[in-house]
């Protein structure tokens, strides 16, 4: 009977490729046995781009990432390119948590092309555009099947993601929207009582709450508050493989997990946002009453005369169309995170900025979609 091969030691083979050079590994690559030095394989040799790829590697184990290390930080530390494409994506994502570890001062490496930055940028970003686009299709279709068939939708989970995003948010809108209303108040009485329109205080404060600042401040309180809660949540539970285990049951997460969290998100936006407009003209009236002497009444009457249901609606059109922006960014991020306590806080931070910036554009659009529709 023929005896088995013997595995081979590690080892390494360095082709000169013009001003680079091409690394090939070979063999066993275990931590027990000796590993081969990159700066021996060198010598006085500093070539300008190194490409790693493998070879015949029956088994591997740290000692393999330790070497590949060693090849980066010596790139880094020469602002040479150091190319791992060719590597297992693995291998790529067990070398990029070492490097991490590994952060130094030392910059990355600058001598990637402008025309290169650019076109991995744009790659980067249209990946990051059909994963958004795929999850906002993803959502649309489970909606569909909740309206379809309603009966099969999770009630309960969507009841308690109200209580949480609803009931329990109360006080700190409270909060919020009456300090909003005060400031706003202060900020006008200084302008409006120079020309002695100290009773159009009443109109400020009225337009600015319904319109603008009781969906704007609660949007962002939600967001920072709710949003995170979703991103932290569903990113914990990835990091725990409870989304894989649906998966593997044939549970949609999107349908199981995010659709309630959205649903309930958009569906208490809307008392929110009329509970933050009452809270902030209260402020502005206890203002206007004690730094003005205007009688409660005559605050009321004066700003029924500006304010009508339009406003108001405009207010809670831009407070559901926030809700659902919140929910879907916080759901987003949070089955986009890392596996890992750092990639649920990265998740959690991400949620929170994503929201905000997405409501400001929205607001943007909705401010100018009114105004062409004169409301």
């Amino acid at each position: 009977m023929s005896q088995p091969s013997e595995i081979q030691p590690a080892r390494v083979t360095v082709n000169a490729v013009g001003e680079g050079c091409e690394v090939v590994l070979a063999g066993s690559w275990q931590i027990t046995d000796p590993r081969p030095s990159w700066a021996k394989l060198l010598g006085a040799a500093e070539p300008k781009r190194v490409t790693v790829r493998l070879g015949e590697v029956p088994r591997w184990d740290t000692s393999l990432l330790l070497f590949l290390l060693e090849v980066e930080e010596w790139c880094r530390q020469r602002g040479f390119y150091f190319n791992s494409e060719a590597l297992p994506e693995k291998i790529r994502v067990l070398l990029a948590q070492m490097m991490a570890s590994h952060e130094s001062s030392v910059p990355f490496d600058r001598t990637e092309s402008f025309l290169a930055t650019v076109g991995l940028a744009t790659a980067d970003t249209l990946a990051k555009a059909r994963a958004i686009s795929s999850f906002v299709g993803e959502c649309v279709l489970s909606t569909v099947r909740l309206v379809r068939s309603p009966q099969r939708f999770r009630w309960r989970d969507c009841f308690t993601e109200m209580q949480q995003c609803g009931a329990m948010a109360l006080p700190i809108v409270s909060l919020v929207s009456l300090l909003v209303g005060v400031t706003l108040a202060y900020t006008g009485a200084l302008v409006l009582r120079q020309y002695g329109g100290d009773i159009y205080i009443a109109d400020l404060i009225g337009l600015a709450m319904v319109r603008e600042m009781g969906a704007v401040m609660t949007g962002v309180v939600l967001a920072g508050r709710t949003g995170a809660a979703f991103a932290a949540t569903l990113g914990n539970m990835k990091a725990n493989e409870e989304i894989d285990a649906l998966e593997t049951l044939g549970i949609p997460a999107v349908q199981f997990l995010v659709l309630p969290r959205i649903l309930a998100l958009g569906l208490m936006m809307p008392f929110l946002v009329l509970y933050s407009d009452a809270l902030g003209i209260i402020g502005g009236l206890l203002v206007a009453y004690g730094q003005l002497s205007i009688p409660p009444a005559a605050f009321w009457a004066e700003m029924l005369t500006i304010v009508d249901l339009s406003d108001v609606a405009s207010g809670v059109i831009r407070g559901v169309a926030f809700g659902v922006i919140i929910g879907l960014a916080g759901c987003l991020r949070g089955l986009q995170a890392e596996r890992s306590a750092a990639g649920v806080g990265r998740a959690a931070t991400s949620a929170v900025v994503t929201a905000i910036l997405l409501m400001i554009v929205a607001d943007a659009i909705f401010a100018v979609l009114f105004n062409a529709l004169g409301i």
